[in-house]
This record gives structure tokens, C-alpha cells and sequence, in this order.
């Protein structure tokens, strides 16, 4: 079955950051993501992962000024500096946590009029950061966001997201799918997934429509677990949802499920 990773962002809020390794690892997760590592000294989380024996799976670059509602760098044009100093630094960490995987978040779009200009520096943007982490052995990802959630998110569909990866080429660049955005958008889930697996290089998870655990909601996971399983595919699943309390509480879901 799908090997599960935390996403230290969103569960074990009831205690500080550092202190939700420990409960990971105490609740069965062998490994962890989260939003953004930069808060903390790369070499304090490593510290961290070797302690519980947890390995990192994801985390985004730089996004911006996040508390003051940005939302990533990539296609926002002449931020290409920020951008790329944002790359350098992702990588320095990733390299620290043993993390393989980096989310370039797109960013927002409030004028419809300035989209031509934005994708073109999101290709832009996306080349130099994918051969950056190449260099690296590292994967470069992009996310369709639903624009509930996020509004005026540049990336919504799926399709629009693997159309670019297939337009660069690029080695190095896939597809974050998470299943609860690609519900809201478009739903579909099953065949979307089998018709772009190739080109998904990580999947996250949460219910639908209110981001609890995937137990209840819109959304059959125990049937999507089994298509996974089915398909072949080997990469992590972050559980990327807001617990409707104490995040142990919630696990029953994840019972009975093989994380070795």
C-alpha cells in the first residue's frame, strides 16, 4: 500500500515545529513534508529526521512574502532574482535533509491580461530552476492549485500542468497531484491519474470538501489507495489535510496499513 508522509505543516499543530518529528514517527510515518523548512537551521531538522529515523520527501522553495499573502515566485515576472536566489537556498537545504523533491510554487494572477507574460516566465523560471536541480539529482515540481483555496492561483488543472511539463522537456520536471485540488477543479481522479502517472512525481492527499482527514467527504481513498497500489506507484503520499482535532485521534484511517 502507499507509503505515507506527514506534512509537519498542517498536522501535530498542538505542539512547537521541532516537536512534531517525534510525534510523527511516534504515530507510525516514515517520513515527513511540510511547507517551508527556512525558519529553522537545515542542519537542526536533519538533526531531527536521524533521531526518529524519518525521511524528508517534500518541501516548497521560497514562496515569496507568504504572511503578507504571497504565494510563490515562478511565474510572477521581475521577481527572476528572488527567484533564483530562492532556488539556491531550496537546494542548499534539501541537500542538508536528504530531500529529493522541491515545489516551485507559481504564484498569483489578479490581472487575466498579464497571464501571456506570466507563463513565459514561469517556462522561464522552471528551466533554470529544474537545471539547477538536476545538477543535484533533485526533481522539480509544479502543483495545480484549486482557486478556492488559493484564488487567482496561476496553476489550476491537471491538464494545463502536464501540457508544460511535456512543452520543456525537462528531465527533472514533474507534477504534484494532490488529490483534493484536482477534486475541486475537475474530479475525475482515477482516470486523470492513470492518463498522467508517467509525468506525477509526488501525490498528496485530504478529504473533501473541508481538508479533514480522508475518511469521510466526497472522495473513496481506500478505492485510490488501491489504484495507486494497482498502477505501480512507488513515490510517498502526503497527508496534507487539517485534522478535525488532535491529529492521533484522526489516524484510524491509516490502521492496518504497511508503512515498512
Amino acid at each position: 500500500m502507499p507509503r505515507f508522509a506527514a506534512n509537519l505543516s498542517m498536522l501535530f499543530t498542538d505542539v512547537p515545529f521541532l516537536e512534531r518529528f517525534a510525534r510523527a514517527a511516534k504515530a507510525g510515518f516514515k517520513g515527513v513534508e511540510f511547507l517551508f523548512p527556512y525558519d529553522f537551521p537545515a542542519q537542526r531538522l536533519a538533526e531531527e529526521l536521524h533521531r526518529h529515523d524519518l525521511t524528508q520527501v517534500l518541501f516548497n522553495l521560497p514562496p515569496g512574502d507568504f504572511a503578507n499573502g504571497e504565494r510563490g515566485l515562478a511565474a510572477v515576472p521581475g521577481r527572476q532574482a528572488e527567484f533564483r536566489a530562492s532556488v539556491d537556498l531550496a537546494i542548499d537545504y534539501a541537500l542538508a535533509l536528504g530531500c529529493t523533491r522541491l515545489h516551485a510554487m507559481a504564484g498569483l494572477l489578479a490581472d487575466p491580461g498579464q497571464r501571456p507574460a506570466a507563463l513565459n516566465c514561469y517556462r522561464e523560471n522552471l528551466r533554470y530552476a529544474a537545471e539547477r536541480l538536476h545538477a543535484h539529482d533533485l526533481m522539480l515540481l509544479v502543483e495545480p492549485i484549486n482557486n478556492r483555496s488559493i484564488p487567482h492561483y496561476i496553476l489550476n488543472q491537471q491538464a494545463e500542468a502536464h501540457a508544460l511539463v511535456s512543452e520543456l522537456g525537462l528531465a527533472n520536471l514533474r507534477v504534484q497531484m494532490d488529490f483534493f485540488h484536482a477534486q475541486i477543479m475537475e474530479g475525475d481522479l482515477a482516470t486523470t491519474f492513470r492518463r498522467y502517472q508517467a509525468t506525477i512525481g509526488h501525490v498528496q492527499i485530504a478529504g473533501v470538501p473541508d481538508r479533514h482527514e480522508p475518511d469521510s467527504g466526497e472522495i473513496n481513498y481506500p478505492f485510490l489507495f488501491q489504484l495507486l497500489d494497482d498502477c505501480g506507484y512507488t513515490g510517498w503520499v502526503g497527508c496534507e489535510y487539517q485534522p478535525r482535532g488532535r491529529t492521533e485521534d484522526g489516524l484510524g484511517w491509516m490502521q492496518g496499513i504497511d508503512q515498512g
